[in-house]
């Protein structure tokens, strides 16, 4: 089971003191957390990919990049490559140049994203979103396993004789997620290639990702990938913590209120009860997480959000002593006492170049 944190990389005003970060200050505040998530154990930062105001990670392999080379350990992921405006080739290259400088510790999870403008500004139409992320990654998924590529489809120009460089490293293509809020024709796609399913799980509640979910893993099965609940599965989840539960619902209520996505909407305590937004102690964080299985089954990646709607970057690297230290060991534990042991870990570039090699020992 991985644990680890998601950006979405939103520049936001602080609420509780009118102050706007500058774009360089929350650039390199992410980076902060990056380094952060390792220093306290955590498995997986991720972040998204965007174009528009108020967010700015719109070059993710740029900046996982630079985290790359100042962290050791940690898995640096996205929780969004634009599959349907990016060109295929350009993140075949991209991630297998990260891929390199990262020594592997590298995956990514492609999406369609949320913002319905930016398929225009890259010459696309939102119409073909679907049909879109099915063509781009039937190409990406080539582009990475054979050494010369072929092909014609109804997006972009054909490619004649193509070879992506540089190949990825030791020829073991990065774990790809396929996200989705919404969308049973992804859970599709994840289950037809055998890659993983990614549920957002933040804003909508459980029960409509719970059909995505059991959707996904009857296909894995259906495709021969293995048995559904064999299915790699990601979930995110959004907290906010102090030590004290009142605390934590006093200081968190006007970033709630005023957040960019549900400010002057729902009130908290409807959406903490109709979403798996927790904001709590510590063992409120762990008890509403231990829940995620019943709902899900046993599944190989927890994400959570703890870096937005302007909270402070001492309040977000607070956050993260409190995951590391409180939370996480108590959710390593409980996670792995209760999962089977034919239920596959979370790939990894070590788990995946050594399943390779056993194949080809095999053939």
């Amino acid at each position: 089971m991985q644990f680890g944190i998601f950006s979405v990389g939103d520049v936001t005003t602080d609420p509780t003191t009118g102050r706007t970060p500058t774009e360089a200050e929350r650039i390199k505040a992410m980076v902060a957390i990056a380094q952060k998530a390792e220093e306290v154990g955590l498995d997986v930062f991720a972040m998204g990919e965007h174009h528009n105001r108020p967010f700015v990670p719109s070059s993710p392999t740029t900046m996982l990049g630079y985290i790359a080379g100042r962290t050791d350990n940690i898995t640096l992921s996205t929780s969004t490559t634009l599959i349907t405006t990016n060109d295929p080739v350009k993140i075949a290259e991209d991630f297998a140049m990260l891929q390199h400088l990262a020594d592997g510790r590298v995956d990514l999870m492609l999406g369609r994203g949320n913002t319905g403008p930016v398929y225009p500004w890259f010459g696309k139409d939102i119409r073909d979103g679907i049909p879109l992320a099915i063509e781009n990654y039937a190409l990406l998924h080539r582009l990475w396993r054979e050494d010369v590529v072929n092909w014609e489809g109804k997006f972009r120009t054909p490619l004649q004789s193509f070879t992506s460089t540089p190949r990825p490293l030791d020829d073991v293509p990065p774990f790809v997620w396929h996200g989705s809020i919404r969308s049973p024709e992804i859970a599709e796609q994840a289950a037809y290639y055998g890659d993983g399913f990614f549920a957002n799980h933040i804003f909508w509640p459980t029960d409509h990702f719970k059909r995505l979910i059991d959707l996904y893993r009857r296909r894995y099965e259906h495709y021969g990938h293995g048995s559904a609940d064999q299915a790699i599965v990601g979930l995110g989840g959004q907290v906010f913590l102090r030590k004290n539960s009142q605390d934590a619902v006093r200081e968190f209520r006007p970033y709630f209120d005023n957040a960019p996505v549900y400010g002057h909407g729902p009130s908290l305590e409807d959406f903490t009860e109709q979403t798996p937004l927790t904001v709590g102690s510590p063992e409120q964080v762990i008890e509403k997480t231990l829940t995620f299985r019943e709902h899900f089954g046993d599944y190989q990646r927890q994400l959570f959000l703890v870096d937005h709607a302007g909270l402070p970057l001492k309040t977000v690297l607070e956050q993260l002593d409190l995951l590391g230290e409180e939370v996480i060991p108590v959710l390593r534990k409980e996670f792995a006492a209760r999962r089977p042991a034919h239920v596959p870990d979370a790939p990894t570039h070590a788990s995946l170049l050594a399943a390779k090699a056993a194949t080809e020992v095999a053939v």
